[in-house]
């Protein structure tokens, strides 16, 4: 009998199907309660400011939801924490690009 055939194979299978349903259903749980902060953020008539900045706080965590478990992207640490980083660095120079090239805003 091979290895995939055995009983312990067979309810350790079971066993990380459950774990990775589980998960599933916990995020997306998580989306529809965010998804219900977003509607009642938009009842409370907040200020322009406030009301963008809350969401796109609500926005950001959603996408990080779905980025780190439908898009099994939480296993993948190192490789992000390097995309993260090399972002960083390339953002803030094309923040600062515009401002250095455009005529007449030369910063003193």
């Amino acid at each position: 009998m091979s290895e995939a055939h055995a009983p312990e194979a067979a309810s350790h299978d079971h066993a990380e199907v459950d774990r990775h349903v589980r998960a599933a259903l916990v995020v997306f749980g998580s989306l529809l309660v965010l998804t219900a902060f977003t509607v009642t953020a938009w009842s409370l008539h907040l200020p322009r400011r406030s009301a963008i900045t809350l969401a796109l706080l609500i926005a950001v965590v959603k996408g990080s939801l779905v980025a780190a478990f439908f898009m099994h992207l939480i296993s993948e640490k190192r490789f992000i924490y390097w995309v993260l980083a090399l972002t960083a660095a390339l953002f803030f120079p094309l923040l600062l690009f515009p401002m250095l090239t455009a005529p007449g805003a030369v910063l003193h």
